[in-house]
């Protein structure tokens, strides 16, 4: 992924002229708030998935599958929210790979379809399978994995190789073992494997199911526990909410950082133009479960949450409190004016992409190759989003915030890269 600077505004001395220096240590007590109660929500949403996976575990049945399908995406709706808080928060950046990295090669987890493919140049371990193999070689080393544990997930297959398809933990690796692959195309239906997967005995499918179901417990288990970590970085003494604070001309800049990335390279790029220009069925970001319709809705609601100040908890209530909306119409109420319709365009055009999915118009149909319907859904989102781009590098020479760095995708800046 390449960076690109969408700003050129030479960098001013700070927020003069603006507001009160008060009134943008607010802003930032706002957003550290709104930090600190969507990572509890997403904390204890994967502790709902972890229990549901452990009953999945006991007592494997279609109930027990579907309860822990329902569970993982429950879980997704406040953890995608939290997005917004890459890219301008290092604590996040170094952190959220283990979590919700994509896209993975699933093949190093478990077993795959015959068509899958095997160990390939660009990763030898893209059909390891370590469910099945309890030993494998490593770079020469013989590694013992005869004990699926989160230490081995986090700390030997992660990423081994240095391959950042070699996804071994998180959000995805769990959503693979839950719905298996999404062998449809661009064909109706998403993963479907069977609850078998984690019977015992003579009724056990897939081979392994006491390891897989080891995996699934320790990846969860290991969920949990980061977002334990993260959770704690945003409280009153939490390490991250510290280093927002100490600079708060920094820390404006991060909160408008992580709007302007996940909106330009990120959602529009990455995550939607990429998608339309491969026609792949599986550029998508949750495309085991089909529910990449809901991850781009609950990103792009992340975004507004932060411009506004305002966050509804999963429990119903609300964190809000002075916002960078705030700090903008203070002294251009015309831009604020500006940036919170591109926000509510851009909610339209994703509600738009979630309804026709829930309407049983999945996200990978719309990538398939002269879908007109779906083009211009997902062109829709996509250029929404880019247009609020523009509105945020509005506000950020508004607040004499100097040059940032937003992220950029190939698709976006230089198409023709995408294809080479």
């Amino acid at each position: 992924m390449i960076r690109t600077l969408l700003t050129t505004t030479a960098i001013a001395a700070g927020l003069a002229g603006t507001a009160t220096a008060q009134t943008a240590s607010e802003v930032l007590d706002t957003y550290a708030d709104i930090a600190a109660a969507k990572y509890e929500d997403s904390l204890t949403a994967a502790r709902a998935l972890q229990d549901a996976v452990a009953t999945l575990i006991e007592a494997p049945s279609a109930e027990a599958m579907q309860a822990a399908r329902e569970a993982w995406l429950e879980a997704r709706v406040p953890y995608q929210q939290t997005e917004v808080y890459r890219f301008g928060n290092p604590i996040v950046d170094d952190w959220e790979g283990k979590v919700n990295a994509w896209p993975l090669d699933e093949g190093l987890i478990d077993y795959v379809d015959g068509g899958y493919g095997g160990p390939t140049d660009a990763n030898q371990l893209a059909a390891l399978n370590v469910i099945a193999n309890p030993q494998f070689e490593l770079s020469g080393t013989t590694i013992d994995a005869a004990d699926i544990t989160p230490a081995l997930l986090e700390g030997t297959l992660h990423e081994v190789d240095g391959v950042e398809a070699n996804v071994a933990t998180g959000y995805h690796a769990i959503e693979f073992l839950l719905w298996g692959q999404d062998l449809n195309g661009h064909g109706d239906g998403a993963g479907n494997r069977p609850w078998t997967d984690y019977a015992t005995g003579d009724d056990c499918t897939g081979g392994n199911c006491d390891r897989r179901a080891d995996y699934l417990s320790a990846a969860t288990e290991l969920l949990v526990s980061d977002l334990e970590w993260m959770a704690a970085q945003w409280t009153e003494s939490g390490e991250a909410r510290a280093n927002l604070l100490e600079d708060e001309q920094a820390g404006i800049s991060a909160m408008l950082t992580g709007m302007g990335s996940l909106s330009y390279g990120e959602q529009a790029g990455e995550r939607m133009r990429l998608g339309l220009m491969l026609n792949d069925p599986e550029e998508e970001h949750d495309c085991f479960s089909d529910n990449t319709h809901n991850s781009h809705y609950y990103d792009g609601l992340g975004v507004q949450n932060v411009y506004l100040g305002e966050y509804v908890r999963t429990d119903g209530t609300q964190v809000s409190g002075p916002s960078l909306s705030d700090l903008v119409d203070a002294d251009n109420p015309e831009l604020d004016a500006e940036l919170q319709a591109r926000l509510g365009e851009t909610m339209m055009a994703l509600g738009r992409i979630k309804t026709a999915a829930e309407a049983g118009f999945a996200y990978d149909e719309m990538l398939e190759r002269g879908n007109d319907a779906g083009e211009r859904l997902v062109m829709g989102g996509v250029d929404a989003l880019i247009a609020q781009t523009r509105s945020i590098e509005r506000v950020v020479a508004a607040l004499d915030l100097g040059g940032i760095d937003f992220e950029g995708s190939d698709s976006l800046d230089n198409p023709s890269a995408v294809f080479q």
